[in-house]
């Protein structure tokens, strides 16, 4: 494959893009599909094509970023011809096991409907510059930013060098896709640093690996339709931490460690050697598989406290910022991309509200106030959880309740468009603030319940199959729905009782456990919901 040249270009353009991976090819291409006469560059410091596999981390998506790629950039084909489909997310309570077919275990017998992909980001970053280039995107490869001078009244300018050569480009937008380089951040003094303190580690191998190789015993192999385990984001868990499996479509497997750094210190894993060692000790099987011929090494990187926020993203002065050059909150769950897509569907609204002449401040400052309290809701998934990740009773139902709250508020109203429909979100005000409310709530009492289990707690040979939870099912599904506005109100009130109901079967459940724990202030927010259907019921009847 030849390096592809990118075109001349002028000296001015609508708007410049500082980073040309994933955050910043992506919002090309939906700046140019929604305005074609729109001036956009891209200004990325590596050379295409690039390396796949080996390449970045970040392979794993989930719903919204899913339907980002599929439907909003309409990348349908290319996904099903050229990635994996994901499996959904998969959980092994393995900690310290060799015996992974006898560890309760998470996830689904059957694809839900809502597809998602396991991303070759080196494959995938070169078909998106390919398209970019195609729609007219100036993507300009092998390209190094020098400096940044911001100017609302005159205009921005950006300096950068490609091959040796200087230039400066004249832009009314300038938006910072630099990753983890953050540009602008830096240059304002927009970092955040928040209280989740987690560390990383990561590598990947030639081939894959398929837990289906680790047993067998024929109903453990039986038990998934089709048996493709290892398409599935596979999440290896224990206290304070869990592992990553996923497999790349050019042959490879991505793998990594994410850790509270308290409880696993990243200088026990900073090193390929040390990382096995570790896993050797807490994940025996895996280490067996990887240990074994074709498995070749191809990279290994680490990451010191990675989650971070920012103090703005969307600014009035036409600049912003996307992906990780603005937040990241932690890799479990996979909202790297959900992120992305959100962010860019609001520089895209306001660059073209600032096309048509409207003024734009009020909106930068309600989809800045949106951003942030994404990001903070989403964190409480997160912080201080990292001690449960290991408890077979605890653990389960957090996944259950954070994929509900999930797919209740956040996901339904990306998928029908209504990210920007401030009319809309006016009259949700008060159900998203009592989800808010029911979240925190709940992410206190499953913390407090972990800590109450302190015996040893045997993993119970189960698949706890969230297919065959129908409500479940259902919502996954719903996520495509078309509706009109009386609909889509209905539907998200519905689902704000879905979480009532859930929240008072997950307190239930907690009280069965430990008689005395604090309802922390649950009993008061669910004081008149009537009795639903238990969630053993629904979940657990098939399990003997």
């Amino acid at each position: 494959m030849t390096a592809l040249v990118a075109p001349a270009g002028s000296d001015r353009t609508d708007v410049a893009i500082l980073g040309g991976g994933l955050a910043g090819l992506t919002l090309a291409i939906q700046l140019k599909q929604r305005t074609p006469d729109l001036a956009v560059t891209v200004i990325e410091r590596r050379a295409h094509p690039v390396r796949e596999a080996a390449f970045k981390v970040g392979e794993s998506t989930v719903e919204i970023g899913a339907h980002y790629f599929s439907h909003v950039l309409g990348l349908r084909e290319h996904l099903d011809a050229e990635q994996i489909r994901k499996f959904g997310f998969r959980f092994f309570f393995s900690d310290g096991r060799d015996d992974v077919d006898r560890c309760t275990e998470l996830g689904v017998s059957q694809l839900l409907p809502t597809p998602s992909w396991q991303l070759d980001r080196g494959r995938f970053e070169n078909f998106l510059g390919g398209q970019a280039r195609a729609l007219g995107v100036a993507f300009r490869d092998g390209a190094v930013v020098r400096s940044i001078e911001l100017d609302a009244a005159s205009g921005h300018a950006v300096g950068f060098e490609q091959a040796g050569v200087a230039g400066t480009l004249a832009a009314r937008w300038v938006v910072d896709a630099s990753g983890r380089a953050a540009l602008l951040k830096r240059k304002l003094d927009l970092a955040e640093p928040n209280d989740h303190d987690v560390n990383a580690v990561w590598w990947r191998v030639d081939g894959f690996i398929d837990p289906n190789a680790w047993s067998d015993d024929l109903p453990w192999l039986q038990r998934c339709d089709p048996p493709d385990r290892w398409r599935s984001t596979n999440h290896m868990c224990g206290p304070g931490y869990w592992f990553w499996l996923i497999p790349l479509a050019s042959g490879a497997h991505s793998l990594g460690i994410v850790c509270d750094a308290t409880l696993h210190p990243l200088e026990t894993m900073n090193t390929h050697d040390k990382a096995m060692a570790w896993l050797r000790e807490h994940q025996p099987q895996v280490a067996r598989s990887l240990d074994a011929p074709g498995h070749a090494l191809q990279d290994f990187q680490f990451l010191r406290h990675f989650s971070h926020g920012c103090k703005q993203v969307f600014s009035a002065d036409r600049w912003a910022l996307t992906g990780d050059a603005g937040l990241f909150l932690d890799p479990f769950y996979s909202p790297g991309s959900d992120f992305i897509a959100i962010s860019n569907e609001y520089i895209c609204d306001l660059v073209e509200k600032d096309r048509a002449g409207q003024r734009i401040a009020p909106y930068a400052a309600v989809y800045q106030q949106l951003y942030q309290s994404f990001y903070a809701n989403t964190l409480t998934l997160y912080q201080d959880q990292y001690p449960l990740f290991g408890d077979a009773q605890v653990m389960p139902v957090k996944i259950i309740w954070d994929y509900t709250f999930y797919w209740a508020l956040l996901a339904p109203l990306y998928f029908a468009g209504r990210l920007t429909d401030l009319g809309m979100l006016g009259r949700l005000r008060a159900e998203f603030s009592q989800a808010a409310d029911l979240n925190i709530a709940l992410q206190a009492l499953l913390r407090d319940w972990g800590k109450r289990n302190t015996g040893p707690l045997v993993p119970d040979e189960r698949m706890l199959d969230q297919y065959r939870i129908g409500w479940f099912h259902e919502m996954n599904r719903a996520l495509s729905d078309d509706l009109d506005d009386a609909a889509f109100f209905a539907r998200m009130q519905d689902n704000i009782a879905r979480m009532r109901w859930l929240a008072a079967e997950v307190l239930a459940r907690a009280r069965r456990a430990h008689a005395d724990i604090d309802d922390r202030g649950l009993d008061a927010m669910l004081a008149g919901d009537d009795a639903h259907r238990s969630l053993d019921a629904a979940w657990y009847a098939d399990a003997a």
